[in-house]
This record gives structure tokens, sequence and C-alpha cells, in this order.
């Protein structure tokens, strides 16, 4: 890997990580559903300028049924999930829980997709199911029902990310990358808008709420995806998912210097044991063809 794409790699965890504290300061402000919809439709529109500017085409009556799909798997659900959980688990829980995604795209690949479920993938599945395990029932946070549901939001939104991962897979692999991140936004605006009177804005919007808002949008999203297909298109989808490794971290970290979030040695072993699981299951050893005597 080359040392511009480690910096770009570490750059996005660090901008992805940062999406759980910003959410953390957004959602008891917002509500959950505003918070997504404020992310989405800010970037989606961000997006589409700069496709405009460069003069990409959208192809919305081609590809508008793959736009929705993954809008509303990808970012409309799983957004919103994030921002009901933010309102009661540490930045650092929620980092930790979506790094399971790679683990429930496993899964899914092999009852969808007819990947073969290696006994290393079990492997993972299992060491990521106990840390996941671990961290709600041993972490910081005071084991609780409404950490449990926080805890299951998150996990829920992680088996999203695995869905639509497969699902592009299979359905969407002719829509360039640029355009699928633009219209999903799009896509994911339109979905969570005729839910938004069911979340009423909870308190006074501020200022500085509205700026966490904006970069929570701007930079989590618009930004952080262009990057993130440029990796891909650089370095391939396998060696670009290691972000998911970086993003726990830098979450504990904003936490703990902006909010002040506990980070204690059960934080650690449940990220570790997530970590852990996350590898296995991505990074599969490569078996070189024996050449025939």
């Amino acid at each position: 890997m080359r040392s511009a794409d480690l910096i770009r790699l570490t750059i996005l965890a660090a901008i992805w990580g940062a999406s759980f504290l910003f959410m953390r300061i957004v959602a008891p402000v917002l509500g959950a559903l505003w918070t997504a919809e404020v992310r989405v439709a800010l970037a989606g529109l961000t997006m589409l300028a700069f496709m405009a500017v460069t003069s990409r085409t959208m192809d919305f009556r081609s590809n508008w049924k793959q736009y929705l799909v993954l809008g509303t798997l990808n970012s409309a659900l799983p957004f919103a999930l994030f921002s009901f959980a933010a309102l009661t688990l540490p930045a650092g829980y929620s980092a930790i829980l979506n790094a399971t995604s790679p683990l429930w795209g496993a899964i899914i690949g092999a009852a969808w997709l007819k990947e073969k479920l290696t006994v290393r993938k079990i492997a993972g599945l299992t060491i990521g199911v106990a840390g996941v395990a671990f961290l709600v029932r041993l972490g910081p946070a005071e084991f609780s029902p409404e950490v449990v549901i926080a805890a299951l939001a998150c996990a829920t939104a992680a088996l999203c990310y695995g869905i639509a991962g497969a699902y592009s897979k299979k359905k969407s692999a002719g829509i360039a990358p640029p355009q699928m991140a633009t219209g999903s936004q799009l896509a994911a605006a339109l979905v969570l808008l005729p839910f938004l009177p069911l979340s009423p804005v909870r308190n006074e919007v501020t200022p500085f709420v509205m700026v966490i808002a904006g970069l929570l949008a701007l930079l989590c999203s618009a930004v952080a995806y262009f990057i993130y297909f440029r990796l891909i298109a650089d370095i391939g989808p396998t060696k670009a998912l290691t972000v998911t490794f970086l993003i726990p971290l830098f979450a504990l970290v904003w936490g703990a210097a902006f909010l002040h979030e506990a980070i204690n040695l059960n934080t650690l072993i449940g990220c570790a044991l997530v970590v852990v699981a996350t590898w296995l299951v991505v990074f599969q050893p490569s078996t070189r063809a024996t050449k025939p005597a």
C-alpha cells in the first residue's frame, strides 16, 4: 500500500470515527430521524452539485431502483438507528458495534450469494459475537434495558450494511461509485422525509449544533464517501475495508477527548475481539495453484 493510500485510509477512519462523536452531540437536540435526514439531505445535495460541476450524469431513470434500495439500507436506516443509539450509548460503543458489519456481510453473502462460509469465517463470527456481548454486558456504560435496545439498534444498522453490500454486489455492479454514492444519499433523504413528524426536534438548535450537523453531513458523508470510493479504485475493496479496524479506535479517542467518555479495560477487550473477528472474516488466506508435476 502506498503512503498516500495509507494517509487517506487513516484520514477516512478519523472522519468516520468522528461521525459517532457528532451524532452524540446532534441527536439529543434534533432527534434520531432529523439527525439522519440532515446528514443525508445536505450530503446528497452537495454531492449532486459536485456531479453537475464535473459534468457527470446520474441516470436517475435507469438507476432509481438501486439508488432507492441502497439509500434505504446503506444510509437511511443505519443512520437513523445509529442516531437513536447515540441518545444512550457512548460514541465508542456504536463504532465498535458498527465494526461488525463485515461479519453480517459474511452471513448474508453465504445465504444470498452462496459464498462459502469457511471455518475461519465461523470463528470470526463467534469471536465477534463474544466481543459485542462482552462490551454490552461489562463495558463502562451501566447495563440496562436502554443500553441493550441501543446496542440492538447498532447491530441492526450493521446488518443493514451487510445486506446493502450483498445487494450492491448482485444488482448494481454496473453503476459508477460516485453515481451510487450520490444517488443513494438523495434517495435516503426522500425515504426519511415522511417519517420526520414522528421525531420532533427535542431541544433548542444552537449555532454550535448547526455547525456539528453540517460537519456530520459534509465531512462524514460527502467528503468521506468520495475518499472511500477513491480508495476502492486505488487499492481494491478488501484493503479499503481495513478502515473498519481503525474507526473504533478513533471513536474511542474522540469520545474520551471531547465528551469525557470512559474507556476501561473491558472496552478495549471488546474492541479487540471485534477487530480480530473482522480481520478473520475480511482477510481470507490466498490459495496458490500448484503446478502439475
